[in-house]
């Protein structure tokens, strides 16, 4: 866990992916560090939890950070976004500011229903990743609950050089693990495209700067 605090401030929850740490977002926490905003990294149990345990191991930590500011914004790329909706959906927090979501499974993911079959996925992946297929159904709904806060979306369309296999088994555009259209949620407020691969996105400079644009403005700036 990595976080910076100062009472009176706005802060951001950072969460990372399934298959990543938080030093995956350390460029894009610098970058919120410097526009002023406190921070809260979290290393969390991608790949040993289920979603709504992963919620209930984080959500103290989350409510603590949330106690020494003003506002909670959340920022989160892939699974990260879903770990949100579930924190959303059962410890909200009073002062819930904003919500970013990079390249979110929202609609699961095409590669995790042709992956899970594979022990070796399984493995490797967990209990969440069980959880990243494209079928949806009641018991999941209502884990994610509904999107009655702000909420952006960046989606990235650049997976050919990365991801090739993998962009075949996907609808395009996508970024190599989420197709534009999966990462859509009824209820959000903003969405965009930016041309941006599934592991890297969070280093990308134009999706810090629209990252910050929604945090401050409720809106993306560029189209």
């Amino acid at each position: 866990m990595r976080g910076t605090s100062a009472a009176g401030t706005e802060g951001v929850l950072l969460l990372h992916g399934i298959a990543r740490r938080a030093a995956s977002l350390r460029p894009l926490e610098r970058r919120l560090t410097r526009a002023g905003y406190v921070t809260l990294n979290l290393d969390y149990p991608a790949r040993r939890l289920g979603l709504a345990d992963i919620v209930e191991a984080i959500a103290p930590t989350v409510a603590a950070f949330g106690e020494d500011v003003t506002r909670l914004h959340i920022v989160t790329h892939s699974m990260g976004g879903l770990v949100a909706r579930v924190l959303l959906a059962r410890r909200r927090p009073d002062n819930l500011g904003r919500v970013v979501m990079l390249s979110p499974p929202n609609g699961g993911s095409e590669i995790a229903d042709a992956l899970h079959r594979f022990a070796a996925y399984r493995r490797f992946f967990g209990p969440a990743g069980a959880e990243l297929g494209t079928e949806r159904g009641a018991a999941q709904a209502r884990l994610f609950g509904r999107v009655d806060y702000p909420l952006g979306i960046i989606a990235g369309s650049r997976s050919r050089s990365l991801y090739p296999l993998a962009s075949l088994l996907l609808p395009r555009p996508n970024d190599g693990r989420v197709t534009v259209a999966r990462t859509r949620l009824d209820g959000m407020t903003d969405h965009i495209v930016l041309p941006a691969a599934h592991p890297t996105m969070m280093w990308n400079r134009r999706l810090a700067a629209e990252t910050l644009h929604f945090l401050r403005e409720g809106r993306f700036g560029g189209r």
